[in-house]
């Protein structure tokens, strides 16, 4: 009975029911589209951060900041090889670390092929914790390659293309400075927007033995190492910074005197940064919803008083109050539930079109989860409810000699 008088309704007012559908389909899809944004754009925030490693932290020497033990302020620390070994035994939270040495003076040539890139010199566990892996066919640094001080060197994906163009390089030889090295992988493709030095694609890594026998390095540029739980990580910088103080003889209250780049508030930043955000733009999204609630309602009480005489007759052949109020519900959600489902429909649609933006590496594609279905669901729900709670609480408080007066 109550989808008879729906579409009977629908029938009778055509212009007036399309341009409320419209209302709750333009809402509905203005929510998702914003939420699936939202959603996106974290995912892809996420996915650049991680270009430079997961849940890593970065250690840089600096100066002393302040006197301790008979030593001045303004004196220089700095890492040996050797300090990746004692944290790794006396900080029992460090999972991997690795030294890492850097250069960028040093020529690179293939024939008439020339570049200067970084080249970092590193151990086995930095590729896995730097997110650095090789394209089928080549392989990253091993540990046969460190003990016998190899001269091999892994290449990032465009510096290879500066070098060898559109031909493999793998096995090939490359010239670094007037000495071969032969190259063992190229890196595969990866989005990384942030560095401590260069993009790993325009990179050069080579076993770290190498590097020191090569060009007589002593001290290392910096460590990188991750963690076993990440939850500890303040601790054990605490830990890092007592068992270096110990060593170098500095405060390990001293700050200044080692830096350490915890990557993973990075990433505390995005969760919260993109809470906000999305709650934003899911705000803007409901109250554009909500307008087309206002217009549902607005046609739901007119529909209450086009059929008053019909409400007297129900209610004078014992029809209850309650039936005739969860008539005119039922026929509010069919009202919204038609809109909404154009809206799926049309949101759907514009986030898939959205997934070939071409700055997509930047904000990403809106993505169609099932939280943002879930979201949308519910808030329809709680449209649909505000809108037909007065127009079908008016309907069944009718009196019925009013309503068979009309």
């Amino acid at each position: 009975m109550i989808i008879i008088d729906f579409f009977r309704s629908i029938a009778s007012q055509r212009l007036r029911t399309f341009l409320t559908v419209f209302g709750i389909m333009w809402g509905t899809a203005t929510l998702i589209i914003l939420l699936a944004f939202g959603f996106g754009f974290r995912v892809q925030m996420e996915q650049n951060m991680r270009g430079m490693g997961d849940n890593i932290l970065i250690m840089f020497p600096g100066r002393t900041t302040q006197a301790f033990q008979g030593y001045g302020i303004g004196r220089q620390i700095r890492f040996r090889e050797s300090d990746a070994g004692l944290l790794k035994s006396q900080v029992s939270n460090i999972k991997n670390i690795s030294p890492e040495y850097q250069r960028n003076n040093i020529q690179f040539s293939n024939g008439d092929r020339r570049n200067t890139p970084s080249i970092s010199g590193v151990n086995v566990v930095y590729g896995e914790m730097r997110n650095v892996f090789a394209q089928p066919g080549g392989r990253w640094i091993n540990e046969k390659d460190l003990e016998q001080r190899r001269r091999v060197v892994f290449l990032g994906d465009q510096l290879k293309t500066l070098l060898f163009g559109e031909e493999d390089a793998v096995g090939r030889q490359v010239m670094v400075g007037s000495i071969p090295f032969t190259v063992i992988g190229v890196m595969q493709p990866k989005i990384q927007n942030s560095s401590y030095s260069a993009r790993d694609h325009d990179k050069a890594f080579m076993p770290i033995s190498t590097y020191a026998t090569l060009f007589g390095a002593t001290y290392v540029n910096n460590m990188i190492f991750d963690l076993h739980d990440v939850t500890l990580a303040d601790q054990t910088k605490d830990a890092v910074y007592e068992v270096l103080g110990r060593k170098y003889t500095f405060n390990a209250a001293d700050r200044e005197a080692v830096f350490v780049w915890d990557t993973n508030e990075f990433f505390k930043f995005i969760h919260y940064f993109f809470l906000g955000f999305n709650i934003f733009l899911g705000v803007i999204g409901v109250f554009t919803l909500a307008v087309g609630g206002i217009g549902v309602a607005n046609i739901m009480f007119v529909v209450v008083q086009e059929r008053m005489k019909e409400i007297g007759i129900r209610r004078a052949a014992g029809a209850r109050r309650l039936t005739i109020m969860g008539q005119f519900f039922g026929e509010t959600f069919m009202l919204v539930g038609l809109g909404a489902a154009m809206g799926y429909g049309i949101g759907w649609l514009v986030v898939k079109g959205l997934a070939y933006n071409p700055i997509k590496e930047f904000v990403g594609v809106p993505v169609f989860t099932p939280e943002v279905g879930l979201i949308a669901f519910v808030v329809l729900a709680m449209i649909g409810f505000a809108s037909g709670l007065m127009p079908a609480w008016r309907a069944s408080r009718m009196d019925i000699v009013d309503c068979l007066r009309s």
